[in-house]
């Protein structure tokens, strides 16, 4: 049973959540994200059917859940976010975890601007405000794009509700972990679950469900024969658990010293990825709908993942079905409240990282954070150039920065900093769920075996032949000028002392052998 009593501070002065529960669903809060409604769906349908689910499921058990007790026992050992656990588990790692936490603030600062075009098109669901143009609507009287450039300026009907996401950001940032970023998920993570399985309810009995669901499930056995379709499979695990760039590291730290780790990981990857499944069902059902209104077959719609699939074709799926301004407020409010909960993780990382670094209180903190990914969130993505700017520095941050993370992480914590035998007996003491040396086989083998193949493809795809014909001054701004900085300003803060923090007292709990060996 859940522990139950109220939030309190930790033997170093850290805060705690107030039970596993409290910790699972702020995990699951974290894992379930925009991604899994308008990734997954397209991926497994591109990548061979009901078979993607074989890679699917070994890249799980593989990659995503042994790299995921990885985060999890770096920030529960050494009590803190990134850097600070980093640099207490072998001080030379410390730049690691700034380049982890620098990835997060990264993200943040474009995350918030698709939740609030989720924010945006949750009002327009109530008049079907964007008419039967639902492409020249989003893409021009919305967001009003520009050609590549950079431009000053704001659009006002997304820079209004993107202001509201920072301020609800800044509110529950400064409620602290308990009363703030918990609570938010304790309430938003069992209604995206009600309000979601409504949809797929809804979806699954309109004419034509039936046939998306096969064109979902059917399988297509020789896919699993084809690299691409085992990459796809471990690049999606990999990014819907948000995993390696610090914020499971961050959840961890909060966790109190006698807590079930393996077990509350295990929970949290399962629940991420039958919701992945849950939010394939609804997609395909409701695509079936729209290739039988269009008397089309599946494979002959636009737009089945990404943004074009949630603000382009969705919205027209619900101008075609009866009581679609409903069906349409659901699914924009699943969209806000998926990736509001995601958003709040990614900045507690942040936030408790300036707040450890330069001895701020947690409010200062959370406040300073929250200021500064807001101006420059305004300033990028609240501009009739922010959609392109949006889409290259998330191809970059993501498909390039984290599983660079992911490998550099992986290889100096099992190899060179030979940490691995460790981190799994803390995990095994704590936790009822035990990992054996197969563990330190996958974090320190198979996973970085399949992230480097990921990674190495991806980047020669980026060089080769650019990034979606963008010209190449604007890529190397927005894509590899975002690796750079995140690189460069990495080396900055490592640089920068520690202010009025002496770890000479700090002693990992339980006192392990291999510590110091």
């Amino acid at each position: 049973m859940a522990e139950t009593t109220p939030a309190r501070v930790a033997p170093e002065n850290r805060e705690t959540w107030t039970g596993n529960t409290g910790f699972i669903l702020a995990a699951i809060g974290s894992a379930v994200g925009l991604g899994n409604i308008w990734r997954f769906p397209g991926v497994a349908y591109e990548s061979g059917g009901g078979a993607f689910l074989i890679p699917y499921l070994v890249a799980l058990l593989t990659a995503g859940i042994p790299i995921l007790f990885l985060d999890y026992a770096i920030g529960h050992r050494y009590r803190g976010a990134a850097p600070l656990a980093y640099r207490r588990m072998k001080k030379k790692a410390e730049a690691l975890g700034w380049f982890q936490i620098m990835l997060s603030f990264i993200i943040s600062v474009y995350y918030a601007a698709v939740i609030a075009w989720a924010l945006s098109y949750f009002v327009f669901a109530f008049d079907l405000r964007w008419g039967e143009d639902t492409a020249g609507f989003f893409v021009g009287e919305y967001l009003q794009v520009s050609d590549p450039g950079v431009s000053t300026t704001i659009v006002s009907s997304v820079a209004i509700p993107l202001a509201v996401v920072w301020i609800a950001v800044l509110v529950v940032l400064a409620l602290g972990v308990a009363k703030g970023v918990e609570k938010v998920n304790v309430i938003g993570i069992p209604l995206l679950g009600i309000a979601f399985a409504g949809l797929v309810i809804r979806a699954l009995t309109l004419p034509g469900a039936m046939d998306g669901l096969n064109a979902f499930f059917t399988p297509d056995w020789g896919a699993l024969l084809d690299l691409d379709v085992w990459i796809a499979a471990y690049s999606q695990i990999f990014f819907s658990l948000s995993i390696a760039f610090g914020i499971m590291v961050t959840y961890a730290s909060y966790q109190r010293r006698k807590a079930n780790m393996t077990s509350s990981g295990l929970v949290v990857a399962f629940a991420n990825s039958s919701f992945e499944l849950l939010a394939g069902i609804g997609v395909f059902a409701t695509l079936g709908f729209l290739a039988f209104r269009q008397s089309v077959q599946i494979d002959e719609l636009e737009g089945l993942t990404g943004p074009i699939l949630s603000f382009v074709t969705f919205p027209a799926v619900i101008s075609e079905m009866p009581g679609g301004n409903i069906f349409g407020a659901v699914f924009f409010a699943s969209l806000v409240i998926a990736g509001f909960t995601s958003l709040i993780s990614i900045l507690l990382g942040v936030a408790a990282t300036v707040q450890e670094k330069f001895g701020l209180s947690w409010r200062v903190s959370a406040i300073s954070v929250s200021a500064v990914c807001a101006l420059i969130s305004f300033s990028l993505f609240s501009t009739t150039s922010g959609l392109l700017a949006l889409d290259t520095v998330d191809q970059f941050a993501n498909n390039v920065g984290i599983v660079l993370s992911a490998i550099v992480m992986s290889v100096l914590v099992v190899w060179v900093f030979r940490r691995g035998q460790l981190l799994r007996s803390h995990l095994n003491a704590v936790s009822t769920f035990h990992l054996g040396n197969w563990w330190l086989a996958l974090v320190g083998i198979v996973a970085p075996v399949f992230l480097v193949i990921m990674l190495v493809q991806k980047l020669i795809t980026l060089v080769s032949e650019g990034y979606e014909g963008l010209p190449g001054w604007y890529v190397g701004i927005f894509g590899w000028g975002t690796l750079a900085f995140a690189l460069v300003m990495s080396a900055i803060l490592t640089a920068l002392p520690w202010k009025d923090r002496d770890d000479s007292a700090f002693r990992p709990w339980p006192e392990l052998e291999e510590e110091n060996r």
